[in-house]
């Protein structure tokens, strides 16, 4: 199976997992290390990148 460039940025860039619920959040990486961004169902700050397989 190819890779192509645009899937993988759709799939991987900018998401981020939240350590508590499980739920994907698209944010930038500044906001995310400021602390500006919570989630959106359990209100926690704590996120983590989404793994790359």
């Amino acid at each position: 199976m190819a890779k192509f460039q645009e899937a993988l940025n759709r799939l991987q860039v900018n998401i981020y997992v939240c350590r508590k619920c499980k739920s994907k959040i698209r944010a930038k990486p500044v906001h995310v290390l400021a602390g500006k961004v919570k989630c959106r169902k359990c209100n926690g700050a704590a996120l983590r990148p989404v793994r790359k397989k």
